[in-house]
């Protein structure tokens, strides 16, 4: 996947496209994306690979 679009960028647009996400929700403790990704998808009721696909996606958007 070629990044496009900043961390930051994607936060925002997830954040729009998702109203009930917070910044609370994409806090990294000690760096550990596995789990806030863990977080957001049980948040947003999606699975990893449906979550990694939304990422994907923003890259595009």
């Amino acid at each position: 996947m070629d990044i496009i679009r900043s961390w930051r960028e994607q936060k925002a647009l997830l954040k729009r496209i998702f109203p009930i996400l917070s910044d609370e929700d994409f806090a990294l403790e000690q760096e550990d994306r596995e789990s806030m990704l863990e977080k957001l998808g049980f948040k947003l009721n999606k699975s990893r690979v449906e979550l990694e696909s939304l990422l994907a996606d923003l890259q595009r958007y």
